[in-house]
């Protein structure tokens, strides 16, 4: 109460020059602040995989200096793929401390849109198609950067699934739909993890720009989840000054110059005189910039004690290896190929571009200036030494990319804004034309050439690795992917690499699912999201044996686009208006529903031990009659230590309306010597077992038969019980 006093004292000093000030973009990274009454600007960078480098104030310039090189962090995917919250924590902690370390109030990370489809191009930047994994990983995610006295900003509030006409779509989508699926991890966030910033989404949700809607941004956010923050715009994100100063938004920020001129400056200014806007919603917004502004110590008696960050530190690169090694999915081991062990006095042919690619400087908004990054080469490099004979070839050809005018696009748009977006439309649209022509195209003489060169090496080899995938060309904020192919003809010549080397080993780099037409022949494939400055380190320990690979997929890998809940509805990368038909049958729930096989399911991933589970006990908590307690052993059979994570699903038997076959509802990472054996336990209350009520408008719990599945992936449930819930008396029906 004390804090809020000191807010009202100085929003009765502010004029409302001061107030308007506040509120919007005084620069491209940062708002006006008060110097009279030591109020400093906020300041803010992009940066879910590292601080993003110093910009000129007021054109996407870069400033060219030395001292904006930064860690560059495992993409929010990669650390999904962990399933280990404390990872999660740790990444978080480093972001943090390196945003304070540049200087920044609020770091735009982590973006927890659910995965709806795999042509997202932003996927790569969000965490799961699953609302409880998103939901735990977001939290400690938020925890570990807000230790640092620098605000998380969780992205982009809502439903913000594709970045076709992102700026205008139109994402309709029921009430129902929104509390199980892409409310939760938002919520968590505010809830759990006590975020300091929401950044509102482009898109409309069901008619109403999302960065515009009281019923999203007060009602939902403020009212039924009490968040007390900062809601701030995504960058270009506000359309309508009255709408916008009515609403609950308190920071518009755009990619324009024109800072005076933004709907919530000198338009709002006006709004306000003429009494259009009450003073009443500019005195919010500032009241809640100021309070986080205490929450970080920027301003208050406790501003001498704000820490002060750092960046660069080994401490950071540390943490930054072992999430990277922890985030790798051995998808298929058949042959046992993997490990390679001794290595000595063989010839290794490491084949493919992404083995010798750096990825840190693409993606858009991700991009940053790295330290460094170890790509896959070097990686491999490194670990097998002089003793064996390493020698690449590309293998593919990727064409030279051309930019617009030969300079970034953020910077091109300041000129003429609606010239230059138009164009830049325009570019982006003959892009994607020319990007899905290429899938289908013959090969020409070049690509011929290269994969001439790497079969001939192959068939000279002793052990053959295939490192593709993605890259940032597909993997991009603004565009969506064509299609789920692997780009540059590499299906083409990993099917020709598999023929005249059927031990070939697969690994492939990216941010989506690829669809895999060569899988059924390959016997080893390795599987790796963008995983940061220490990503070829990780990947080589993993191909040698020195780390068990423990990594799980955070979303189905389907075998063809066509299986996709999208690819079954068309309902995705539309201009004007996309209706979420599948509703909460998103990833596996729609896989499991339609009896779809998907190539990889949902929580896969292999090692190189065994674990085995034993005696499932579930019964009814005594002190809490709403809630479950389960337990059970897990062993590790195999040779050696490893990690696993253990997951639980839930199961309605009958319901009055339409459920998922099962759901996750509880995980958790365990590291187990070889041989030894440790007894887990994990309870769950009644949201696990409830579903939304949309003639309630509230979760509820229809009591009757449930079943606990415990397993390593959907796909592998290993052991399950029935309970009747919420009278458990009987623990087995």
């Amino acid at each position: 109460m004390k804090t809020e006093k000191i807010i009202t004292e100085l929003l009765e000093q502010m004029t409302l020059d001061e107030k308007i000030g506040m509120v919007h973009g005084n620069g491209l990274f940062q708002n006006k602040g008060v110097e009279r009454l030591g109020i400093p600007s906020m300041k803010f960078s992009d940066g879910p995989m590292g601080v993003r480098n110093e910009f000129q104030n007021d054109k996407w310039i870069p400033l060219g200096n030395t001292d904006d090189y930064v860690s560059y962090l495992p993409s929010n995917s990669a650390i999904a793929s962990t399933w280990d919250v404390d990872v999660a924590y740790e990444v978080g902690e480093v972001l943090g401390a390196e945003a304070r370390g540049r200087g920044k109030d609020m770091i735009l990370a982590p973006g927890i849109n659910i995965k709806r489809s795999p042509l997202c191009g932003r996927n790569f930047e969000y965490l799961s198609e699953d609302p409880v994994l998103t939901a735990e990983m977001a939290v400690a995610l938020i925890k570990g950067i807000q230790q640092n006295d620098v605000a998380a900003c969780v992205k982009h509030f809502v439903a913000n699934n594709q970045e076709t006409n992102r700026l205008h779509v139109d994402t309709k989508v029921n009430e129902r739909t929104l509390q199980e699926i892409y409310y939760p991890a938002f919520r968590q966030s505010v809830q759990k993890a006590d975020v300091y910033s929401v950044m509102g989404a482009y898109n409309r949700l069901n008619g109403t720009y999302c960065c515009e809607n009281n019923l999203l941004l007060k009602e939902v956010l403020r009212d039924q989840w009490g968040f007390e923050g900062i809601v701030i715009s995504d960058w270009g994100a506000v359309h309508n000054t009255v709408d916008a100063g009515q609403a609950a938004l308190d920071i518009e920020m755009s990619v324009f110059d024109n800072f005076d001129e933004y709907c919530l400056a000198e338009p709002l200014k006006q709004r306000i005189l003429d009494e259009s806007v009450d003073m009443a919603c500019l005195d919010a917004k500032v009241r809640n910039i100021l309070r986080v502004m205490f929450k970080l110590k920027m301003i208050g008696k406790e501003a001498v004690h704000r820490k002060n960050g750092s960046y660069n530190t080994m401490a950071h690169r540390q943490v930054l290896k072992k999430a990277a090694e922890k985030s790798v999915i051995l998808l298929k081991n058949d042959s046992k190929l993997l490990p390679l062990g001794n290595t000595y006095h063989k010839k290794i042919a490491v084949i493919g571009c992404n083995a010798d690619r750096i990825h840190s400087g693409g993606g858009g908004s991700a991009e940053i200036k790295a330290l460094y990054e170890i790509s896959p080469l070097l990686g491999i490099k490194m670990e097998f030494g002089g003793n064996a004979e390493i020698v690449y070839e590309p293998g593919y050809y990727i064409p030279e990319k051309k930019e617009l005018n030969g300079e970034n696009w953020q910077a091109s748009s300041v000129d003429d804004k609606e010239k230059i977006q138009q164009q830049i439309r325009r570019m982006r649209e003959e892009k994607r034309r020319l990007k899905k022509e290429a899938f289908y195209s013959d090969l020409s003489e070049i690509e011929e050439e290269y994969h001439r060169r790497a079969l001939k090496l192959a068939e000279e080899s002793d052990i053959v690795l295939f490192v593709g995938g993605l890259d940032h060309e597909y993997d991009i904020e603004g565009e969506d992917r064509p299609c789920m192919k692997l780009p540059y003809h590499q299906d083409e010549l990993i099917t020709k690499l598999l023929k005249v080397r059927p031990d070939t080993i697969v690994t492939l780099i990216g941010g989506s699912p690829v669809e895999m037409p060569w899988e059924e022949k390959a016997g080893t494939i390795l599987w790796s999201y963008y995983a940061g400055m220490e990503s070829g380190t990780a990947l080589a320990g993993i191909l040698a044996g020195r780390i068990n690979p423990s990594g799980k997929l955070a979303e189905t890998f389907p075998r063809v686009y066509e299986d996709t809940p999208t690819g079954h509805n068309g309902q995705f990368g539309r201009d004007d208006m996309v209706c979420y038909e599948e509703e909460i049958m998103v990833g596996y729930r729609h896989y499991e529903k339609n009896d779809i096989l998907p190539m990889f399911c949902f929580g896969h991933g292999l090692s190189y031990t065994e674990f085995a589970y034993h005696d499932l006990q579930v019964k009814q908590d005594n002190d809490a009659k709403d809630r479950v307690s389960i337990s059970f052993d897990i062993e590790n059979v195999g040779q050696i230590d490893g990690r696993e994570i253990v997951q639980i699903y839930v199961r309605d038997e009958e319901c009055t309306v339409i459920r998922p076959e099962k759901e996750l509802k509880a995980f958790k990472s365990i590291t187990l010597k070889a041989g030894s054996v440790c007894r887990v336990e994990i309870t769950l209350d009644s949201m696990a077992f409830s579903f939304y009520d949309e003639k309630k408008h509230d979760f509820c719990v229809e009591p009757g038969i449930f079943e606990i599945c415990v397993g390593n992936s959907t796909q592998n449930i290993l052991l399950h019980q029935k309970i009747e819930y919420p009278n458990c008396s009987k623990q087995n029906v």
